[in-house]
This record gives structure tokens, sequence and C-alpha cells, in this order.
């Protein structure tokens, strides 16, 4: 059912006075919609093809569901999380538990549980509070609480349904041990203990294959396993190649491996590599895109399928046995076609559409191996979304000033575009929203921020800059040592192709974006001062030093690609670089509006990067509003915290930019949100932090 808002009075107590035309054509699409919990998500197929799981609110929380496969509206849930709620689940191979991983607040520290299918208790497979020192006693953090394990899912394998392999580091915060554990019981049996590898590559006998250690050099060094309980060197994979190339898996046999490489070439190829002669065969290669996502066969466990994305994704076929049944998946509905899981008898997948313009639909794929088959339509993961005027994706090649191909995504307002041209009839204020990361990428489909800032009023645009992942190591490497250089550069050669070619207002574009694009906007705040007119900071470093000097305990051995793909924090040479390339350096340039959002809890962009630049800004009576959530990691993961932080946001956004805005409303005070500075940064900020203080009972 469409949905209707009425905005009117709203929306001109807000918008600060711009008038635009799309503002009177397209109704205001309410945050609950876009941000809110998900109808469904995560869908799963349990191994033996019965059964469907998948992630759902239980009042307003993230549950984990399960219904029989041949009728999803008998689910029933199983979990009963009624705090941060759950994101990452999977089957068991025993058809009869899931598996989960939850975390405290976002911290990260994450612990590993199984929940029985038909009914009982969560049980926790990792039940360790703290990592204890040489002496016994818990190691201190600097706040004054203990340093508590991360564990993380190693493997789960058909010839041990009743086990799951997990990586722990309850004995080294820098190492994770190998653990094999009953899923029922909760009983681990130490399968290695690992002092000096930074991860390891594991087969269906949960051996451990392959291990990897970091090298001087910034690259790493592949071991094999010598048969004997040890590894003997293998191969080495140098710093240029690092983040392209990479073990995908492994063959039934588990003397094949399947790899990602970029060693003799720019982007990845995807290779068969004989672990016994380390002979390899090229399976798949790309000149454009690295190899992405494989469709593995779920018994072989060969490779039938590689999908390589440049601007959209393509899949390459590679076993004929499937040609015919991914043809006929490609005429079922719109979108691009994601197969999400296969049963172990291959008769039957779950096989999703992602759009640009609206949900994402499931489909049950029922077939016969060879003979095809028939999808059955199931559910889509937003129900409100259907029938709403949402905006289309526009894939664009924006061009550096250096030559260099920038991959971006442009969202216009809808009703703006009348000539259909991928440009609006006349220039829109504009938001650049920027990906984390940064050896990360934007990609095609449904994007709920492009979605709610075009609804807005606002072009949107996200842009691939240098040190994107997927586009070859050239453009990869290019990026190294260039936060705030040649990448930032990268942002601004877009934003100058929008106000060209006629997209943005040149003076009424915003910068906003989360990690390092939180980083992004502190950068374009300060050292390129005069180029945005504001700029929302979510989750941002501001200090790269401190920064680098915070990082979590398990990701020390990993110092070496950080210090050469960003800059060294042992020397002081590389201090005085980074220190120049931090935002916190220049604070005093700042002059355009400034919002920032941070989780108390985030353990890789820690609060005190926020703080300080508030601090700093503070002390020169330079204004910003800063809002902390205490129960939040590296982002907003509760739609209570989510919805509040982005009221704010339109809001700020409203007032510099002159777009549309739903009123804030009672959403600060349905969240945890702490408005530490500048409550008056936003149009109804102040009243709405009133309006929260007396419904939590405080001043």
């Amino acid at each position: 059912m469409k949905l209707k808002i009425a905005f009117a009075a709203a929306a001109v107590a807000v918008c600060g006075g711009l008038a635009l035309a799309q503002s009177q054509s397209t109704e205001l699409l309410p945050r609950s919609v876009l941000f809110g919990n998900p109808d469904r998500a995560g869908s799963q197929l349990s191994p033996d093809g019965e059964w469907i799981s998948y992630l759902a609110p239980v009042n307003g929380v993230l549950n984990i569901w399960v219904a029989p496969a041949d009728d999803v509206s008998k689910a029933k849930a199983i979990t009963a999380d009624t705090k941060r709620g759950i994101r990452q689940h999977m089957w068991a191979y025993d058809n009869a538990h899931v598996i989960y991983l939850q975390d405290v607040g976002g911290d990260e520290n994450w612990k590993v549980f199984s929940v029985p299918v038909r009914g009982g208790a969560a049980k926790d497979l990792t039940p360790f509070e703290d990592i204890k020192g040489p002496d016994g006693k818990p190691i201190m953090l600097p706040s004054g609480q203990p340093l508590r394990p991360a564990a993380r899912i190693e493997g789960v394998s058909p010839k041990f349904p009743k086990h799951i392999l997990v990586g722990l580091n309850k004995r080294s915060p820098q190492f994770h041990d190998l653990y094999k554990i009953d899923i029922t019981t909760g009983q681990m049996e130490l399968v290695i203990e690992n002092n000096e590898y930074v991860g390891f590559n594991t087969d269906d006998d949960f051996v451990p294959r392959i291990a990897v250690t970091q090298t001087p050099d910034g690259g790493m060094d592949w071991l094999l396993a010598d048969g004997k309980g040890g590894f003997k060197p293998w191969q080495h994979v140098g710093m240029e190649d690092s983040l392209t190339t990479g073990v995908v898996g492994f063959d039934k046999t588990g003397g094949v491996a399947y790899v990602t490489d970029s060693r003799d070439s720019n982007t990845a190829k995807l290779t068969r590599v004989d672990l016994a002669t380390g002979k390899a065969e090229v399976l798949a290669q790309n000149p454009k895109a690295d190899s992405g996502s494989v469709l593995t066969h779920p018994t072989e466990k060969t490779v039938q399928a590689v999908e390589f994305e440049y601007d959209r994704s393509e899949w390459t076929v590679l076993d004929p046995s499937i040609k015919s049944d991914l043809d006929y998946l490609k005429t079922v509905t719109a979108g691009e076609m994601i197969v999400q899981a296969r049963s172990q008898k291959d008769d039957r997948w779950l096989v999703s559409y992602m759009q640009d313009n609206g949900p994402v639909k499931l489909y049950r794929y029922d077939r016969t191996p060879g003979k095809g088959g028939k999808a059955t339509f199931l559910y889509t993961n937003r129900s409100k979304l259907e029938g709403l005027a949402l905006a289309s994706m526009h894939p664009v090649i924006i061009k550096s000033r250096d030559g260099m191909n920038l991959v971006s995504y442009l969202t216009l307002p809808v009703g703006s575009d009348t000539k259909q041209a991928g440009r609006p009839d006349k220039p829109v204020p504009m938001v650049l929203f920027v990906h984390g990361g940064p050896w990360a990428r934007d990609s095609w489909g449904y994007n709920p921020y492009h979605q709610w800032l075009s609804n807005r009023g606002y072009a949107v645009l996200s842009v691939n800059f240098r040190a994107s992942t997927g586009f070859g190591k050239e453009f990869l490497n290019a990026g190294n040592r260039e936060w705030s250089g040649k990448m930032h550069d990268d942002l601004l050669d877009a934003v100058n192709w929008a106000v060209k070619e006629g997209v943005a207002q040149k003076d009424k574009v915003a910068i906003m974006g989360g990690s390092y694009g939180g980083y992004a906007t502190l950068a374009g705040l300060t050292v390129t001062p005069d180029v945005f007119a504001c700029g929302v900071d979510i989750v941002g470093p501001s200090n790269i030093v401190t920064l680098l000097k915070s990082i979590p305990p398990y990701w020390e051995p990993m110092i070496e690609q950080f210090a050469r793909r960003v800059g060294d924090p042992r020397t002081p040479e590389g201090v005085a670089f980074l220190t120049e390339r931090s935002p916190l350096t220049h604070v005093a340039k700042i002059k355009k509006p400034l919002l920032i959002g941070q989780g108390a809890n985030d353990p890789r962009v820690k609060q005190a990067e926020s703080d300080q630049i508030v601090s700093a800004m503070q002390e020169r009576n330079i204004p910003v509003t800063y809002v902390l959530f205490p129960d939040e990691g590296h982002g907003f993961a509760r739609p209570e915290n989510s919805m509040a932080f982005n009221a704010v946001v339109e809001a700020f956004l409203s007032q510099h930019l002159g777009g549309r805005a739903e009123p804030i409303g009672d959403d600060l005070a349905k969240s945890t949100a702490q408005v530490r500075a500048g409550a008056d940064g936003a149009p109804g900020l102040a009243d709405a932090v009133k309006k929260a203080a007396e419904a939590r009972g405080t001043k």
C-alpha cells in the first residue's frame, strides 16, 4: 500500500526558504520506512533444504526466525534478543541448529551462539569474559574495563554436522587459536595454538591447509600444512597484491585451492591451484574488474560461476551444467540476481533480486539438477517500499585529473529529470556520500541513504575514489599514503564534474560519510574549507596517529599494511606525515557547519577521535553539533538510533542546503542519543533534546 505523509507545514518550517519543484510532486518518505527494521533480511537455507531462516523483528529487535521452506507463513522466532538485535547467522549441518554471532553494544568482541531450531535456549559457545595475562589476571584497558576476547567462525562442515570451527583470542589478544566446538554441549577441542599467524584457510576436515603471516614489506607469506602439525614456506604475496590476492576455498579433496590472484596482472583473476605442485590454472579474468563472489557446488566444492563487478555485476559461468538454471533465473523478475543458498542435494536454491528502486525480492527455486526447475516468489525484505516513488541509480564514469576512471553512482530527486537523461533539468543541491574502508567500494542497487536524501531534494553522488577495491591493484595502490591527498582530489574532481554537468549547485554541496567517509568529511572541511557547504561525519577519525595507535589488538599483526598504505605511526617521520594529513591539525580552518555522530563503544574509531576534534573546535569557538550514542559501535545498528541521528542529519542539511525534512518529532526521545554539543545546530534539535530529557526523566 502506498504511504502518504502530510509534510507541508513541517517542511516549510524546516526547509529554510528554498522552494524545490520536486518537493511539490513526490511524497515525503518516512525515515521509519527507510531505516526501520526490515520485514525480513539475511535469508538462509538449511543444508537439507527443508527450512528457511531469516532475521526479523520481535518487539522491534531483530531475531532469528525459521519456517518450513514450503510454507514461510509458519515462521517462528527461535531467539529472544531484546537489546541490539542479531545480524549474522548461519546453519549448522545437523539441520537442527542455527549459529549466530553477537557482541555487546557494538564493541565487536563477538561471541558465538547456537540455538535449536525446534525450540530451546541459545547456548553461548564462547563463554569467556576477559583475556588473562601471564600472571593469570585479566588484561585491563585504559578505561578500566577488562579486555574481552573476540571470536570468529572459521568453518562449518558436513563431515562434522554437530561441530563448528572457531577462532578465539582468549589466550593471546593478538592471535586467534583454532577450536573445534560441539554446538550442543559447548565442549571445546584445541585444533591449533597460534602464536604467529594472522589467519588460516581450513578445509572440510577442519584441517588448516594454509596459514598466513604478515611480512615486513607489508605483504603476506602463505605457508602450507606439512602434514605433521606444522607449516612450511609456500608462496609470497607482496604488499601491492595483498588486497587483491587471497584463497577463496578448497575442493572436496582439500588438495585444490581456488585463489584470486593479481600477482602477474592488474586485475585479480580466479585460479585453480594444485597444492602439491603449486601449478595454477586460470579459470576466469576480466580486464576491468577483480574476481569477486563465486558460486560453488555444495558437495563437490568446485567453483561453477564467478562475479565481476565494474559499474554493474556480471557473472561468468564456468560449469555448463548450471548455465540453463542461471539463464532461466535471469528471466524471473527484474534486478540483479544473487544465489544466496543451495541445499546439499542441490535441488533447492534461495535466489534474491536486487533493484535500485525497490525492495529485494526472494524466491525459492526448486530444481532437478541438470533438468531445470521453477522459481516461487516468497517475500520482499521491505514490503512498505512496494509502490513508492523511488529514485533510480545511474552508474557514471568520472575522469580524475590524472586520467583515472572513477566508477560512481548518481541518484537524482524523482521528477527532477523530465528528459530521462540522467541529469536534472536544472542544478539541485547535492550530497557527496563517501564510502568507508577506504578499502571497500560503492555498488549499484538499492541504497537507503540515496533514496532518503534524493527524496529530500538532493542529488546524491557516491564515488569509488582511488584505494577503492574491485578495480584492479593499480587503482587500489594509487591510494597508498594518499589520505587527504589524491584520494581527496578524486572527490573534488567528482564535485567539479557534477557542477559542470549541471547536476549540482556549486555553493550547495554537502559531504557526508562514515568511517573513512567520516574522515573525508573532516578533511573536506579542513583541507578544502571553501568547497563544501557543510559536512556530516559519522564515526570518522580526526587524528590518524591516534587512530593507528588504538587499533584492536588482533589487528596489530597487520600494522605493516597500515604503515605502507596510510603512514607509519612508529617513526618520527611517519608521525609528522600522518599529523599533517590529520584533520585535527587543521581544525582552525573549519568555517562551514559540521555535524558529528559517534558510537561510544566503537573499537575501530574510538570515541576519542570525535571528542578531540569537538574539543578543539570549542576551544576556538567554532560551532559544531555532536551526537553520541552510548550503546553503539562503528556505526548505528539499532533502528531507533539510526533514525534519531538521521533525523538530526536531515534537519541539519535542510538548513544549509535548503531541502525538505520530516520533523525530528519523537525520534530522539526513542533513542539513546546524547547531544554533547550544538543543540542549536539544526532546526528543531533543541526542542527534541528537551523532549528526550523529559521522556528519560533527566535534566
